[in-house]
């Protein structure tokens, strides 16, 4: 097997071949090595790489399939990249900022301690704009992050080191998190499938433990990898009061879709889409249809007051966050980041309220419409993705028509805003220029297991990603 289909080899199959000693973990973990190196110029993902120490947790592992040892974990030996958001005790985590380049974190985030219980490598940190701020991936401290696919272009935000590195083949899983689209933005931009859980399924850290509106959760190349991966990082946690009870475990539901009724909107009422995006999305629906299931467009009575609301909530709570560094660290901020955090104080307790009330509107006509469906269909972006060096204040089109440049191309935050539905984030094709497109299968609330079920069942019918060398990206070598 050549370097690159190791990189690719998707996580579950990677863990079938340590257990049948036809593959070892330090093999992996060597080429997705060469692969962070050979691309660091050209994409510039991985922010920190730790080479030494995963490989000596890979010759552990590697040891432990040697010795067919009897409790062998979950992602026993797997790659896994960690974004520049969640901290490891004693590792620098910048969270894209000049601010914190020296910060030495004193704890590990729960999801990720869970994932090195469960015998995930961690071998690199992955980059993400300026506090996670932005649906792009530039920032002073990282510099441009570029999309594999199509190095104009960005990988998403803010999990876009987190996508460009499994769509490059420099991991075999990645963290993501999702406050208004940062796991399935890059997941769509860069063909991959990330999975949005329900608000508490997933623990987090105060406060945004406390936001409803965040999620972390799993970045992978397939659907079984993203479900493998959400099993170790759920449940409660007993630092978290807004985790759920009991643990959830998915299981690999492969008995397809037939006789289900599937509900979709190209636009949610009120986006503008790319022609790109529209076809693709009306070729995934057709899929759909020949597993047997009944495909129905609906009209959800959704309008742009969404955007304004949206936007008045992550100021509130989020931008607040970020205006604590309003002070004399202000200059160190990247532009976006500090506009943003300007933003914030703008906001006042009647606009939070007021963002409340149009959540409540909009499940008042999503939830009853979805008692007749059993998942809901559209798509991801409404643009397959802008560039990799985008500036907001420059504006931003989209078949001619302006849109808002920050909030009008992503049509993720809704869910956000609906954040007990489940969603997850597949590939439905390519745009012209070569970047991929996706789609968001959204499930009724809390029904986790509807979405990875149709998600498999979509994944079966196209025969996967990233399976064959001409399914890859071609990543121009370094000069």
């Amino acid at each position: 097997m050549s370097d690159l289909d190791l990189c690719y080899l998707p996580a579950a199959e990677a863990l079938r071949r340590f257990r049948s000693r036809t593959l070892s973990p330090v093999e992996l973990l060597q080429a997705q090595l060469r692969r962070i190196e050979e691309t660091k110029d050209s994409i510039n993902a991985v922010c920190f790489v730790y080479a030494e120490e995963a490989m000596e947790e890979a010759r552990k592992a590697e040891a432990r399939y040697a010795a067919d040892a009897a409790d062998l974990r979950p992602l026993e030996g797997l790659p896994t990249g960690i974004k520049d958001e969640n901290t490891i005790a004693g590792k620098v985590t910048t969270f894209g900022s000049l601010i914190y380049k020296d910060n030495v974190a004193q704890t590990t985030t729960p999801v990720v301690q869970r994932l090195i219980d469960a015998g995930a490598v961690v071998h690199g940190r992955t980059t993400t704009p300026e506090f996670s701020s932005e649906g792009f991936t530039h920032s002073r401290l990282w510099g441009v992050t570029r999309n594999p696919w199509n190095l104009d272009y960005t990988p998403g935000g803010s999990s876009g080191g987190s996508g460009a590195a499994l769509a490059g083949g420099m991991a075999s899983l990645a963290t993501g998190s999702d406050i208004g689209g940062s796991i399935r933005i890059p997941a769509s931009a860069c063909g991959l499938v990330g999975f949005k859980p329900p608000y508490g399924r997933n623990p987090a850290t105060p406060p945004f433990n406390l936001d409803f509106y965040n999620h972390p959760g799993p970045m992978a190349r397939s659907v079984e990898d993203c479900l493998l991966m959400q099993n170790v990082m759920c449940g409660p946690h007993p630092n978290d009061i807004a985790s759920l009870k009991p643990k959830l475990k998915l299981p690999v539901d492969r008995r397809g879709i037939r006789g289900w009724k599937i509900a979709y909107s190209l636009d949610l009422g009120y986006y503008e889409v790319d022609d790109d995006v529209r076809r693709n999305t009306l070729a995934a629906l057709e899929i759909f249809r020949s597993l047997g299931a009944e495909v129905v467009e609906v009209d959800i009575g959704w309008t742009k007051q969404t955007e304004k609301a949206a936007d008045d909530y992550l100021r509130t709570i989020f931008g607040a966050w970020v205006a604590e560094y309003l002070d004399e660290r202000a200059a160190m901020l990247t532009k976006y980041g500090r506009a943003f955090a300007e933003a914030s104080q703008t906001v006042a307790p009647r606009d939070f309220l007021a963002s409340l009330y149009t959540a409540g509107a909009m499940y008042s006509t999503f939830g009853p419409l979805m008692e007749d469906f059993d998942v809901f269909v559209c798509p991801t972006l409404a643009l397959p993705a802008v560039g990799a060096e985008h500036d907001p204040d420059n504006g931003l089109t989209i078949n001619g028509k302006p849109v808002d440049p920050r909030y009008g191309w992503i049509m993720t935050y809704p869910f956000n805003m609906l954040s007990r539905c489940p969603v997850l984030s597949v590939p439905s094709g390519h745009a012209a220029n070569g970047v991929p497109t996706g789609i968001q299968i959204v499930g009724k609330t809390y029904s986790d297991a509807d979405v990875f079920r149709a998600g498999l069942a979509f994944e079966t019918a196209v025969g996967g990603w990233f399976t064959r060398p001409e399914a890859r990206p071609r990543i121009p070598a370094a000069a």
